[in-house]
């Protein structure tokens, strides 16, 4: 095995010791690279034995750093192999319900353990060997994200739709006896995980000492779902049943573990129509990315804000005409919180939109599309749209449906400002906005 040197940073370790552009890396210090983790691991030390191909010729650099020093090398696949793909056929697959228009890069289906430690993607490790487990503990890539779903073996082989999911108890126990700790999820499907199951999954997961939490996510159902098996959304009575269950083990497990683990998505919270928890229930936030506290640390992070902020909310020399465009799950909520703290001279009206790109079952803002937001905020009475930033796709302008936000904003004929994820994003676009400086 061997990974194509790109380019060698200048004034690097790599450079000083006389590695070159096009040469070919295939051992650190007498072990195969297997990908960027080893490397990384690898190279965290004061002195390296690095193995290269030159051509047909094997050359050997002998190199001392400071220990976290970057070692200096750059290849030709920033991972230094191929995205590991998914071996699955999961009941609730969000691709195979995806509109027929959809880009293809949307159409991958990725399981890459290496993506859960580096950027927090949920893997279910159906696709991870025994001797692939044995690495990742070697490497102490901890944490990991992993997709539960439910623990009960046979159960978890149906809903993946693959005879390997039944082994994940047993990869579970082998990663927290190595010192790997893992952040779990469960996208629950009514009648199908919960109930029983989910009690099953939550009391088992717990003992495990290395499991850090667990994310409860209704599924989510498009209106593509042609040919696919039949599941439904959650009524209010049966979510609500998935929060009693969850807030009982919430508080067993933080009389007896000292954390709730337990942390339903803000999901499940609105179509259960029960209030979302407070600040101090999230223990520090650590399933956000999944949606689970995104509306209560919002909220806290707005109100901290708009404390600081003084005068500049009570006093204002204009008025301007401001609208939000949000998913229908999280219109009630940001009227409420927009209410309780108003902005002078910043009259705000939300607007949540219904989804027909994925279908109306889909609620959440951030699958709101550019089509969506030109069909259904024009004519809307206001000076400027703020939406979230999470819209777009990170560092571009296009929305999932390949509509630009210039596009958005010149057929609604006024700005259209994406918002950062944090309350005092929010309350400073608001402030610029009333103040004419954007």
């Amino acid at each position: 095995m061997s990974h194509i040197i790109q380019a060698v940073d200048p004034h690097s370790p790599a450079r000083r010791a006389g590695i070159r552009a096009g040469d070919r890396l295939t051992r650190i210090n007498g072990e195969v690279v297997v990908d960027f983790i080893d490397y990384q691991a690898l190279t965290a030390n004061r002195a390296l034995s690095v193995q290269v191909l030159r051509g047909t010729q094997a050359l050997d650099f002998h190199i001392r750093k400071d220990e976290y020093a970057p070692l200096g090398l750059r290849f030709e696949r920033p991972m230094m192999s191929a995205t590991r793909l998914c071996c699955n056929k999961c009941l609730f697959c969000f691709v195979d319900q995806l509109p027929d228009d959809a880009r293809d890069t949307m159409r991958v289906k990725d399981d890459d353990w290496r993506m859960s430690l580096m950027m927090g993607s949920y893997v279910t490790l159906t696709n991870v060997s025994d001797r692939e487990l044995q690495r990742i503990i070697d490497r102490h890539a901890s944490p990991l994200y992993v997709s539960v779903h439910c623990t009960d073996p046979d159960l978890r082989s149906r809903v993946l739709g693959t005879p390997r999911a039944a082994r994940l108890m047993k990869q579970l126990r082998m990663l927290s006896d190595g010192g790997v700790e893992c952040h779990c999820q469960c996208v629950l499907c009514p009648g199908i995980n919960d109930g029983a199951a989910l009690e099953r999954t939550i009391r088992e997961l717990s003992e495990i000492p290395g499991m850090r939490s667990l994310a409860l996510v209704p599924v989510g159902l498009t209106g593509h779902r042609e040919g696919l098996c039949a599941l439904r959304p959650y009524t209010r009575d049966e979510a609500r049943a998935v929060v009693d269950i969850a807030e009982k083990w919430r508080a067993v497990l933080l009389e007896t573990r000292g954390t709730r683990f337990v942390f339903p998505s803000d999901e499940f919270y609105l179509q259960a129509d029960a209030p979302i928890p407070p600040d101090e229930a999230y223990e520090g936030y650590e399933q956000i990315d999944d949606g689970v506290g995104l509306l209560r640390l919002l909220d806290t992070e707005y109100a901290e804000a708009w404390a600081d902020a003084g005068d500049a909310v009570t006093r204002a020399d204009q008025t301007v005409r401001l609208a939000i465009a949000c998913g229908k799950s999280a219109e009630a909520f940001l009227r409420d919180m927009l209410s309780r703290r108003p902005v002078a001279g910043a009259e705000i009206d939300v607007y949540g939109l219904t989804n027909t790109w994925f279908g109306p079952t889909v609620t959440v803002s951030g699958l709101i599309t550019g089509g969506d937001l030109m069909g259904q905020m024009k004519g809307v009475p206001c000076d400027a749209v703020m939406i979230t930033e999470v819209m777009l796709r990170e560092n571009d302008d296009k929305f999932l449906d390949d509509t630009t936000l210039p596009q958005v904003s010149q057929a609604l004929g006024k700005p259209v400002v994406p918002v950062g994820r944090r309350g005092e994003d929010l309350l400073e676009t608001i402030l610029r906005l009333r103040d004419g400086e954007i």
